[in-house]
């Protein structure tokens, strides 16, 4: 089984791994899309925000009690911070794109927004109107 693990995914001692990167990138958006801080998540699982900000960076894993502690407080199942982990996902850059309008205010705030809309049929409109917008300023 070891054969099969992706020399990316392996951190050395100066680089954190692949994965490691993903988790705390998953971190950070799901804290940004609830509109948590650092330091409150911090306190909530009992470490300091600096070290939120590692784990958020990847530069230090986080184990496998506080990343329970995370997801209980965060709301998500564990294996939400693992979903399309590198060697599993096919495109990571639309993930990348995905992580830097989520980190945005406008992305937080459009997020939120939409996320309260409990209508699927207004869902799907305000998604096309969206998506036709975006279409009209590509067109020049």
């Amino acid at each position: 089984m070891l054969d099969r693990v992706s020399e990316s995914t392996v951190a050395t001692p100066k680089q954190p791994s692949a994965v490691d990167v993903h988790v705390g990138t998953r971190i950070r958006l799901r804290r940004n899309v609830l509109g948590v801080s650092q330091t409150t998540l911090a306190e909530k699982i009992g470490v300091t925000f600096q070290q939120v900000q590692k784990y958020e960076k990847g530069t230090n894993r986080v184990g496998a009690s506080r990343i329970q502690a995370i997801a209980t407080f965060l709301t998500v199942p564990v294996s939400y911070f693992f979903d399309d982990a590198p060697g599993a996902s096919d495109d990571p850059a639309a993930e990348n794109e995905m992580v830097a309008f989520i980190s945005s205010p406008e992305g937080r705030s459009l997020n939120r927004t939409f996320a309260s809309i409990k209508d699927p049929l207004a869902r799907r409109q305000l998604a096309a109107l969206v998506k036709t917008v975006a279409e009209l300023g590509t067109a020049h």
